[in-house]
């Protein structure tokens, strides 16, 4: 499961939407696997704010990106993994549940791996977004390298089915959010003002109507 995704640092972005939730749950927070961790730019973010952090990923290639902004990192496939370190206090699972055969399997794995106070952070893609809705209108269902429709997603996920996933699997959800359009990527040559302009208008209505605007929903939760 190699991981082309780049790293989203900008308005509304998943990534920052992250790293905003990380740093507010962190409080009293030792130790952050990364699970699935690409180059391992959100970790890097987040290092200062924890004692230990972990970087787990698939990709072997990235494993010198990995070393320099984590405090270990290991190769491994998740679709495989059985036990990760205990008691841990943050565990991501940024763009990776849509990746699994069996998401249920790494979510057991995360739950006994979380100490009690701890929380687990996730991304998905949502296909209830309004873009693949109009392709679907006018008969258009076409997967793409990255993005929703991203060739090697398994599985797809909306906000409903994605909270029975993670609560079927013992958790609570403390906090949803949901992520805007990435106008940045998909005009990048636009001009700077008309994109922040943009990324604004598309946060707003995202956080009115998420289930039809969010791009990506991100959920927080705790072991019940």
């Amino acid at each position: 499961m190699p991981n082309v995704y780049t790293f989203k640092d900008f308005e509304g972005s998943s990534h920052r939407i992250l790293i905003d939730l990380i740093t507010r749950y962190s409080d009293g927070a030792a130790t952050l696997l990364d699970l699935g961790a690409a180059g391992g730019e959100l970790g890097d973010a987040l290092r200062t704010k924890f004692r230990r952090t972990i970087g787990f990923e698939f990709d072997v290639d990235r494993i010198a990106d990995l070393c320099t902004r984590f405090d270990q990192a290991v190769i491994t496939d998740l679709e495989t993994v059985r036990r990760l370190p205990a008691c841990a206090d943050i565990i991501v699972l940024a763009d990776i549940l849509e990746h699994l055969r069996d998401p249920s399997k790494l979510l057991a794995c995360v739950r006994e791996s979380l100490a009690a106070h701890g929380h687990v952070f996730i991304s998905v893609p949502n296909i209830a977004n309004i873009t693949v809705r109009l392709g679907l209108l006018f008969g258009i269902f076409e997967y793409r390298e990255r993005g929703i429709l991203d060739s090697s997603h398994l599985r797809f996920y909306t906000m409903r089915s994605i909270k029975r996933e993670i609560e079927g699997a013992g958790f609570r959800i403390v906090a949803i959010r949901g992520s805007s359009v990435p106008i940045r990527l998909i005009v990048p040559k636009a001009p700077e003002l008309l994109l922040r302009i943009g990324e604004r208008l598309l946060t707003i209505v995202t956080r009115i109507w998420r289930g039809l605007f969010a791009y990506q929903i991100i959920i927080v939760a705790q072991p019940r």
